[in-house]
């Protein structure tokens, strides 16, 4: 059992999840490619560059595993590849603010599963906390809403996108408890990768044929928002609760405004500084520890 890290080690590894999982939008606009096929290269890449790693020994736990076990990882690798298939189909349907806030409600319903399903009743400050936090994502996103007739599509495949990341964040939260991380992402990011190549093929997306700088985007989006980012938060589900982490991905927003600023230009107005603000208020109010009971 691998010891617990300590409160500052655990904050800054986190920051840097958030930095890396904050470059995925980026990258994904300047791969310019079909939303299938990025979504398919990105996991096609974690699961190529995570392999040596994995083969040095944590492929060993898995030989241990229950069938039980063993579906439950392909569990999550189905929702992962769920959510990122119904997460950008949404794009097409609605504007990016709807799309975005929407899928950002992961939290909610990891918090209603752990309540009617697990038994678990997150903390008063856990849903203050998501409230505060969801409003700073209105605010960031609140001049682009969506108001198209094929507007609800778009919506319905966000939520959908939202409620399979709780699912592929609940099941890492039990998988953790036993498995190493390289043992539990390494074939649930690979089968999450299968599962997004026979869709791209049966959609009749193209998968070849794209420029080289395309292809480096899909690299670096396999690098840093999937073995970085996404690896991070698995790393982090062997302390935090599945709900803490998924509203702890609720500071991608800001990042992500941050580094469009940076690279792409696009404007930093007051109303992302001040719903960014807002986030991160409530990500603090939602992971503070609970006031010790008087004697």
């Amino acid at each position: 059992m691998a010891r617990k890290p300590g409160a500052v080690r655990l904050v800054l590894t986190l920051i840097v999840g958030i930095a890396a999982v904050s470059c995925g939008s980026v990258l994904i606009r300047l791969a310019a490619a079909p939303a299938m096929a990025v979504a398919a290269y990105r996991l096609v890449w974690a699961t190529a560059l995570l392999a040596p790693l994995a083969a040095a020994g944590p492929l060993r736990e898995l030989r241990t595993l229950t069938a039980a076990e063993r579906v439950q990882l392909v569990a999550s690798g189905f929702a992962l590849a769920f959510h990122f298939a119904f997460w950008i189909a949404s794009l097409s349907y609605t504007s990016v603010a709807s799309s975005v806030v929407l899928v950002d409600t992961t939290p909610f319903f990891i918090g209603l599963a752990s309540r009617w399903a697990l038994g678990k009743v997150p903390p008063r400050s856990f849903w203050a906390g998501l409230a505060l936090a969801f409003v700073g994502c209105i605010v960031i996103f609140g001049g682009d809403w969506s108001a198209s007739e094929i507007s609800m599509k778009g919506n319905l495949l966000a939520l959908a996108g939202a409620v399979a990341m709780a699912v592929y964040l609940l099941i890492g939260g039990r998988a953790r408890a036993r498995l190493s991380l390289l043992a539990y992402v390494w074939p649930v990011y690979g089968t999450a990768a299968v599962t997004l190549l026979a869709a791209g093929l049966l959609s009749g997306t193209a998968l070849s044929g794209y420029p080289r700088a395309t292809h480096f985007c899909f690299f670096l989006l396999g690098l840093l928002p999937q073995c970085v980012g996404h690896t991070t938060y698995n790393w982090s589900l062997r302390w935090l609760s599945p709900s803490l982490v998924g509203l702890i991905g609720l500071a991608e927003p800001v990042g992500a405004s941050l580094l469009a600023w940076m690279i792409l230009g696009e404007g930093l107005t007051e109303a992302k500084l001040v719903g960014g603000a807002v986030i991160l208020a409530g990500i603090w109010v939602a992971a503070r520890p609970p006031a010790p009971k008087a004697p």
